[in-house]
This record gives C-alpha cells, sequence and structure tokens, in this order.
C-alpha cells in the first residue's frame, strides 16, 4: 500500500519548486524569484530550467516511495525497459508552462500512477491557485479536500467551454476562463465550473493521465475525440484529442466533432 500522505507532501514540493523561480504573484501575494531560464525545445513549445528540477525531483522521490513502478515524463527521455512494468508514475512536471513562464496562474504539476494501462491515482498541484486536486480509482476526487461532483448539465447548447475562441459551429457555446494547462482545463470540468473540454489534436497522455482520472471519479464522461476509451503507457504514448464533458452532453458532443476529429488525427 502507497504511502498517500507522503506521496501528496511528495507532489507539494514539487510545487513549491516550481513556484521558487514562477515570475506571477498567487493569490496570497506571494512571488518567486523570477529567475526563469526558458528556452525552446524541439518543434517549438517552451520549457524552462524550473521544468527540469521539477522532473528529477518528481524522479528520485516517487521512484523512492515505489520501486516497483517505472517512469514515463514530458521532460525525461523514453525509457522502453522501464515502462514494461505493469506499474508507472506519468508525470508533467509543469503542465501550462506559457503561462508558468508568463507568470499567470494556469499551471500545476501533474501526477498520476498508471496500473496495466489504467490511471490508480492522479494528483495536480497548482500552488499559484492555492489548489491541490487528487482522484482516487474506485474512490471520488477532492480539491482541496472538498469532494468533487462534476458538471450535470443536460444540453449541449450553452454548454460553458474553457476557451479563448471558438470555431463558428461552436457559436452555442459559452467561453469560461482558459488556463494554459490542459489538465486545469479538464479538472475544471470535474469541479462544475465548465460542461465540456474538448481537443481534436495529437497529445500526450502525461498532459491529461491525472486530470482524466479526476474527472472520471468527479462523474464526468471521459474519452478521447472520437468517443473512446483512453489507455496509458501504450507503445505510443500519443492520443489524438480528448473529450470531457457532464455525462448527458457527451453523445453530443462526439457527434458534433466527428467531422472535425476524422479530418484532423
Amino acid at each position: 500500500m502507497i504511502d498517500r500522505k507522503r506521496l501528496h507532501a511528495i507532489i507539494r514540493e514539487a510545487g513549491d519548486i516550481a513556484m521558487a523561480s514562477w515570475p506571477g504573484e498567487n493569490q496570497e501575494g506571494k512571488t518567486g524569484r523570477g529567475a526563469l531560464n526558458v528556452w525552446d525545445k524541439e518543434g517549438g513549445s517552451p520549457v524552462s530550467a524550473a521544468d527540469l528540477a521539477v522532473d528529477e525531483f518528481l524522479r528520485a522521490e516517487l521512484t523512492a516511495l515505489l520501486p516497483a513502478a517505472g517512469w514515463l515524463s514530458e521532460e525525461t527521455v523514453d525509457d522502453p525497459i522501464q515502462r514494461r512494468r505493469d506499474l508507472i508514475w506519468l508525470v508533467d512536471p509543469i503542465d501550462g508552462t506559457r503561462d508558468y513562464i508568463h507568470g499567470r496562474t494556469g499551471w500545476a504539476v501533474s501526477v498520476a500512477l498508471i496500473n496495466t494501462q489504467r490511471p490508480l491515482l492522479g494528483m495536480l498541484c497548482a500552488p499559484a491557485r492555492g489548489e491541490f486536486w487528487h482522484g482516487e480509482a474506485g474512490r471520488g476526487s477532492w480539491r482541496n479536500g472538498e469532494r468533487l461532483v462534476s458538471s450535470r448539465r443536460e444540453a449541449l447548447p450553452g454548454a460553458r467551454v474553457p476557451a479563448k475562441l471558438l470555431s463558428p459551429e461552436d457559436a452555442d457555446l459559452v467561453m469560461v476562463d482558459q488556463p494554459n494547462s490542459i489538465a486545469l482545463r479538464i479538472a475544471m470540468v470535474a469541479a462544475g465550473e465548465a460542461d465540456l473540454l474538448a481537443t481534436v489534436r495529437w497529445g500526450y497522455e502525461w498532459d491529461i493521465g491525472a486530470a482524466a482520472l479526476i474527472a472520471r471519479e468527479a462523474g464526468a464522461a471521459v474519452t478521447d475525440a472520437f468517443g473512446q476509451a483512453l489507455g496509458y503507457n501504450k507503445h505510443d504514448p500519443r492520443a489524438f484529442g480528448v473529450l470531457v464533458t457532464a455525462p448527458a452532453i457527451h453523445d453530443a458532443a462526439v457527434e458534433r466533432l466527428a467531422e472535425r476529429a476524422n479530418r484532423l488525427a
């Protein structure tokens, strides 16, 4: 049995490491040192020294906590031998790096424990927002100790979506705040602060593993863009799209996305 108290303490400490270099100001008026070293990875997405520091810390601490588990992270070179294990840590050390480096609060440390391609535990630490989210398979999910209940919206028109721009075919939806972190956007559906989160592009398991479990345990419907179940620790860590919705609007959302998903996949 894993020590949940120690696990949560590790994730929070990882959040503290990230906060030390974050150039923004949190809800309590606390700021980091703002000494950021940032560069672009292959493909053009940004990464900072803080991403790597959090990644290194988590790998050491989580491996010590559960030596039987392998490791898959956005910022670590993939090790196929490590991933042959049934148990694996799935980590995005700072999800939402663009918000992080610009001093905005829409980022989080994301950690999931996967067993035979299914998430057992999922945790998001968003220290700039004063939030700690966690979910356990079959037991529920919480934010700052408060049990989460997902959106229960019954009609797709009027659904709240974390977005800065909507396509014409989605003009009947309602935009709400969009953090850069896809994990936090998924978590918004878990908390009933949004009704729908959808992407129709290729992404990676570490972006969604923890938050998808949190949303599912809060009662949301969670699939890929085609309405199929998500799997983790696959040979190819990519997935095409993610769709997280209030249960009653999931089928309608799959139908609306179908043409786009088939065209872009």
